[in-house]
């Protein structure tokens, strides 16, 4: 990569909210002299941009991967929360994600994982307790202790999690949150722990009030979940208070772009540009302590070189120095990477996913379009031969959870609005503990789908009739080892084809994946059962 010795134009000054012409000067990767100069320039040197909390892992993309399309957009560094494998392979799978990312210019800053498994009401194939935190938590490599998922637990003083939070405070490294719709006393009492953030805030009500206890709040836009509509106007208020992530970016959208979007869409709604680049550049560093430039003599040369303050095309992406993308064009080389899994589900039978009838309602899974959060309905349900079929017609269709990590009867339910009319769809992509998960239009179509996870040792798939589409993702059942050309291309074919199957949802697979997160309201399934997210607890099928 080339090495930058000095760059001229409009620098954007983020830390003292000026704008100034002139020139910086690099030596070693660092900026050692900046002149200012009444030279009228075109460009705008601005610092990097950085996505203030993401899951890597949900890119299907290893960090060294993810970093070669990242870096196009103008992505620095991350925040990233690597319990999606850690939830497979504990610390293995953490060390995977740090020496991976050790491999390129993009600064990844990772978390321990405060949740694994995320809830004790379903099967995943790790469990880090608090000495295992402390010990991860001790290093400097790990810089913050990952979203705190079980709020409930929070609020109980469940000793275990107590103590990782109380680990990380006595670490001095900051504690993340994720509390949907948490309010009032039990909000006030886990802001007090000391939980530091929030990426799940549903509603601008919601976010102020946690901003108020004291509170960062963090505008999330990713390929399922989209906040940024309702949180965008926190930050005319709050500009200190910000900071923009994705969480979850699948492939093909990481192709279209990164926290840039954000930026743009912030500046094109008449935001404050210094505020929307507060957002995006300086208050995670100030929040997590990264070692990030911010355009300040001795910094690290990490800085973009942009068009203008509107479009924000991206030039330049420079880090320590060295050009890591230009022109829409990655200059970062590819590298190989180790196999690591944890797969060890056998094939089934369509007589596994049979459901006998009972007489009455059945709760159903009601998806909502662009939401983490479901809603729940009960009623009457399709019989055929015995047992309780999809009903394709009401759009009611079998969904199944089959653990992946032993041998074990699949859970069954059933969900509303995914809208396939044929053949089935299946991923061991299902957050938290990534188990096998499908909905299918029938019992051998499930399986089918299943089958064809398994027998890859994981991965997205879609059948109907004759034809199969997978994509397979053999590190952790997560993760593919090709480019992320190749990755995006085969999900970007896999999505076309669910929704040519009937699904009418925005991102079906990725949609798909969080039927099994039991941590947001209302209904969901793990491995094993239908789960009651609002009273924690597992709920029966059948209505009484």
């Amino acid at each position: 990569m080339e090495k930058i010795k000095e760059i001229s134009g409009n620098i954007v000054d983020v830390v003292n909210s000026k704008i100034y012409g002139g020139t910086l000067y690099i030596e070693n990767g660092k900026i050692t002299e900046i002149k200012q100069s009444s030279a009228k320039y075109e460009n705008y040197v601005i610092p990097g941009f950085i996505d203030a909390h993401i899951h890597v892992e949900s890119s299907m993309l290893t960090p060294a991967e993810f970093a070669r399309i990242a870096a196009i957009h103008g992505t620095i560094a991350v925040v990233s929360d690597p319990h999606e494998i850690a939830n497979i392979l504990g610390i293995d799978g953490i060390n995977f994600m740090l020496e991976s990312g050790k491999t390129v210019p993009i600064k990844f800053y990772f978390g321990a994982p405060s949740c694994v498994p995320a809830t004790e009401f379903e099967t995943s194939g790790a469990k880090l307790d608090s000495e295992k935190i402390k010990s991860l938590l001790k290093s400097d490599r790990l810089k913050y202790l990952s979203e705190v998922m079980n709020f409930p637990g929070v609020i109980s003083n469940d000793p275990d999690l107590m103590k990782k939070v109380k680990i990380a405070r006595d670490f001095g490294k900051p504690v993340d949150g994720h509390a949907p719709g948490l309010r009032g006393k039990d909000l006030r009492k886990y802001i007090k722990s000391g939980i530091s953030t929030d990426h799940e805030c549903f509603s601008y009500e919601e976010a102020e009030e946690k901003i108020r206890l004291g509170m960062k709040i963090l505008i999330r836009e990713g390929s399922a979940a989209k906040n940024f509509k309702e949180l965008i106007p926190l930050l005319k208020k709050y500009p200190d208070k910000c900071m923009f992530c994705c969480d979850d970016k699948h492939p093909n959208d990481l192709l279209k772009g990164h926290i840039n979007e954000l930026v743009k869409r912030a500046v094109s709604l008449n935001y404050d540009v210094i505020d929307v680049l507060k957002a995006a550049c300086l208050n995670p560093v100030l929040h997590y302590k990264l070692d990030v430039g911010l355009l300040k003599k001795g910094d690290s040369a990490d800085f973009l070189v942009v068009n203008n303050l509107r479009e924000f095309e991206i030039l330049k992406t420079v880090i320590d120095g060295k050009i890591v993308a230009e022109n829409s064009k990655t200059k970062i080389a590819r590298e190989s990477s180790a196999i690591v899994n944890n797969f060890h589900a056998e094939r089934k039978k369509p007589s596994d996913f049979f459901v006998p009838f009972q007489k009455g309602k059945i709760k159903i899974i009601e998806v909502k379009d662009k939401q983490l959060l479901t809603g729940k309905s009960e009623e009457f349900p399709k019989m055929e031969n015995g047992g309780i079929v999809s009903d394709i017609n009401r759009d009611i269709l079998k969904i199944a959870v089959v653990n992946r990590y032993k041998n074990a009867k699949p859970a069954i339910g059933f969900v509303k609005n995914f809208g396939l009319k044929k053949g089935a769809i299946a991923s061991s992509i299902a957050h938290d503990s990534h188990n096998i998960i499908s909905v299918g239009t029938s019992d051998e179509a499930i399986c089918e789908a299943v089958n064809l996870i398994i027998e890859n040792r994981g991965g997205i798939c879609a059948v109907s009739g004759r034809k199969q589409r997978i994509l397979p993702l053999p590190i952790g059942g997560i993760i593919s080892n090709s480019d992320y050309q190749t990755v995006a291309k085969k999900y970007s074919e896999l999505d076309r084809t669910a929704k040519e199957m009937g699904s009418k949802l925005s991102s079906p697979f990725m949609t798909l994946s969080f039927m099994a997160l039991l941590v947001i309201p209302e209904l969901k399934i793990s491995d094993k059962g239908l789960f009651d997210a609002e009273k924690f607890t597992f709920v029966d099928l059948f209505s009484q």
